[in-house]
């Protein structure tokens, strides 16, 4: 388990108490002695309690990797290529690779799954993704919950979604690994500017609205980047996208509520002491639209609010015109 996040937490929960042995990077060393002594995570999901000859922390990336079959990516898409970039290039080989990363790699403008094959000259047959409707806080308290495995290989997706499977979690396999990581960089857009549109006192309303929109928006997108057949009604799509525009748990509409109520973007982001995946992923799926030139007014709503100072009000009132 690479990361020390909320959703890092929740996984590392997942997998333990299923039986497996998880080595755990975490960033920090007083976070390693911490849950060495304690059994808890001080930082994120403090409740949860650890069985410590499940977990093995470390500040060691490498011994992390060395020693697993299966690496799971859960920082921060800001961070993949920082913490990454200290493997050799072979690290992963004969590894199996699953992001749990819901962004994108700023700069780069690629998907975590494609910036790891090309690093690590992977095939992307022993990749995945995990996606669904699932926040890391619901984990904890062991509410019912369900994931979407996506790999080409559904074999692989398979062999870690029964990894997941308890009496709280249902997961399953899916082949669509691109529409469904796209999704999930998406859905933190979309999120993203509800909460704008909340901070402004636009109601449910309007929000049903917005969601209903940017479900047209998504498939536009992904049609033009990876037109395959896909059912965008499935928890993978569409449960993930209203989980996360709707919910109190989701730091995205958090982030956007903010900066709709008259916060800026760095004091909105000191304020939450959370990364918002929604605010990098705004650029990123913009500047890629530049070429596919997909009709995309959510994510260029957000991007000329988050990036050319746009006045909240004044880009969510010309929102509002072009939708149905």
């Amino acid at each position: 388990m690479i990361g020390g996040g909320s959703w890092a937490t929740a996984l590392a929960k997942i997998l333990s108490e299923n039986g497996a042995r998880v080595g755990w990077w975490l960033r920090h060393k007083d976070d390693v002695q911490h849950l060495r002594t304690t059994r808890h995570n001080p930082r994120y999901l403090s409740s949860v309690q650890f069985d410590l000859t499940r977990i093995a922390p470390s500040i060691d990336v490498e011994e992390v990797v060395k020693e697993a079959d299966w690496v799971v990516l859960a920082v921060p898409a800001a961070f993949v290529k920082e913490t990454l970039d200290k493997l050799d290039r072979d690290a992963l080989k004969n590894k199996r690779v699953i992001s749990a990363i819901k962004g994108m790699i700023p700069g780069r403008n690629e998907l975590v799954t494609d910036y790891v094959s090309e690093r690590f000259r992977m095939n992307r047959e022993k990749m995945g993704c995990v996606a669904g409707p699932c926040h890391a806080e619901e984990v904890a308290l062991e509410k019912q919950s369900y994931l979407t495995i996506g790999s080409p290989d559904l074999a692989l997706a398979e062999d870690f979604a029964q990894l997941l499977r308890n009496r709280y979690v249902k997961a399953h396999a899916a082949a669509d690994l691109d529409g469904i990581e796209y999704c999930a960089v998406m859905k933190n857009i979309i999120a993203l500017t509800c909460g704008i549109a909340h901070g402004l006192g636009y109601g449910d309303n309007f929000q049903a609205v917005m969601v209903a929109n940017a479900v047209q928006e998504i498939r536009r997108f992904l049609y033009a980047l990876n037109p395959q057949p896909r059912d965008l009604s499935a928890s993978a799509y569409l449960g993930d996208l209203l989980v996360t525009a709707y919910s109190q748990f989701s730091r995205n509409r958090t982030f956007g509520n903010m900066v709709g109520r008259g916060y800026s973007v760095k004091s909105a982001q000191m304020e939450m002491n959370m990364v918002a995946e929604g605010y990098y992923a705004v650029k990123s799926i913009y500047e890629v639209n530049k070429d596919l030139r997909v009709n995309m007014p959510i994510t260029s709503a957000a991007y000329h609010i988050l990036y050319e100072k746009i006045a909240p009000a004044v880009e969510i009132e010309l929102l509002k015109e072009k939708f149905r």
